[in-house]
């Protein structure tokens, strides 16, 4: 396994990057529904909070094509500057001057939409510099670093989002700064622009629409995302679905001469998840080296769907964190390898765009699960449980047909990558 001072010097400092943003979003996203419900209650917040998405995804479709014509950097410098000002704006918005949530909702906008406009650039630049031997231990390094981001944000933000609000955003603001700093004068460009006067005559629109049609036709990639669409749904059941069946069923059970209700066993959920992630995910992918790829690939999401099952379907609060332990410890093991195969799918010409299309994982899953809460009150738990596991067996057996595709394609990038 390559060692830390070893990866090139765009991943150290992106590393670090994405702890200091992933820092800023747990601070204040995760709160930022109950701000706005308080000004406008649940069904517009609802709306403002879905536009947002919708926004990020269509930005971020803009983003992944430009990155592929302009270059990563200046992408990534302009959405962190972008960023930047929106934090001030908001710190100003929520100060004690001046108080407005309209103005925060804006710049809200302007954040999600940053985020979708760097965000395929980024990935694409992890994988212009990673060479395929070293992309697992990338790729756990930065999901590890992830958690640990969002972990102390969301301490941060629940300790000083109701009552220092301003503060805050101050704080956030002064963090926008530094991370730009990092991408501005130590981050180095790693693929050339294409001509400028290319770029000046096409027709945009139709470009880009090419440019995603060719990314369309690439079916190893779209069965991809469909099967990482109905993985990741799993996770996103526990603040949609499972959320909703917990606070339910759950009133108040004893646990350590505590009383815990259905809502507060979410939050020790993901707090348990968060904490496993942050310990041991050096160890787990350690691990999981020795172990054959496709076995190690295929027992993950097999563990990864065995455990969000358990979680849909028992109340007991010793059943509940085991279970998640279980479906953690999948995680640990399925992201680093998933990661490794979809740096390996893209052409070179086109990996900001492949990475923008599969933000539909992100998105789909999403969607997905909302539609698992409707779901939740025409079937009984034992129905929903079943359709938790269909998604996880179905989303194992398309990765099962397609490994095959997946590994052909990365020893072609490397043979490729040592050619050059």
């Amino acid at each position: 396994m390559t060692r830390f001072r070893d990866y090139h010097r765009n991943i150290k400092i992106r590393i670090v990057q994405i702890f200091l943003s992933d820092m800023v979003s747990g601070a204040v996203f995760p709160f930022i529904a109950i701000y706005f419900s308080g000004y406008y209650g649940l069904k517009i917040t609802g709306l403002l909070l879905f536009l947002n998405v919708i926004l990020g995804l269509i930005v971020g479709l803009y983003g992944g094509y430009y990155s592929d014509i302009m270059g990563r950097k200046k992408l990534m410098v302009i959405a962190g500057l972008i960023r930047m000002v929106a934090f001030m704006v908001m710190a100003l918005a929520n100060s004690p001057v001046l108080t407005s949530p309209g103005l925060t909702f804006v710049m809200t906008l302007l954040v999600g939409a940053s985020f979708g406009l760097d965000g395929p650039a980024a990935d694409a630049m992890l994988i212009d510099v990673t060479k395929p031997e070293e992309r697992k231990g990338v790729y756990s390094l930065i999901y590890w670093s992830f958690n640990l981001a969002f972990a102390v944000g969301g301490i941060v933000g629940a300790l000083t989002f109701e009552h220092h609000l301003f503060e805050l955003l101050l704080a956030l603001s002064i963090t926008s700064v530094m991370s730009n700093i990092l991408v501005i004068f130590f981050i180095s460009e790693t693929m050339e622009p294409k001509e400028k006067v290319e770029v000046e005559k096409a027709n945009v629109f139709k470009s880009m629409f090419q440019s995603y049609k060719e990314v369309g036709k690439d079916k190893v990639f779209i069965v991809f995302i469909i099967a990482g669409l109905l993985i990741q749904s799993l996770e996103n059941h526990m603040e949609n679905y499972i959320g909703v069946r917990l606070s339910r069923e759950i009133t108040n059970q004893d646990f350590l001469n505590f009383q815990v209700s259905g809502v507060e066993m979410v939050g020790y959920l993901k707090s348990e998840n968060t904490i496993i992630v942050v310990l041991l995910t050096v160890f787990i992918t350690r691990w999981i080296s020795k172990w054959k790829e496709e076995k190690a690939f295929l027992y993950s999401i097999l563990i990864f769907t065995f455990g969000y099952v358990g979680i849909s379907y028992f109340n007991n609060i010793w059943l509940l964190f085991a279970f998640m332990a279980i479906a953690t410890i999948g995680e640990l093991m399925r992201v680093p390898i998933q990661q490794d195969f979809l740096a390996s799918i893209p052409t070179e010409d086109k990996r900001s765009s492949y990475m923008a299309v599969y933000s539909m994982v992100f998105y789909g899953s999403m969607m997905l699960s909302s539609l698992f809460v409707s779901l939740g009150a025409l079937f009984d738990k034992e129905m929903m449980s079943l359709f938790i596991l269909a998604s996880g067996i179905i989303g194992m057996l398309i990765i099962k047909r397609i490994i095959p595709d997946l590994q052909k394609r990365r020893a072609q990038q490397a043979e490729s990558t040592t050619s050059t």
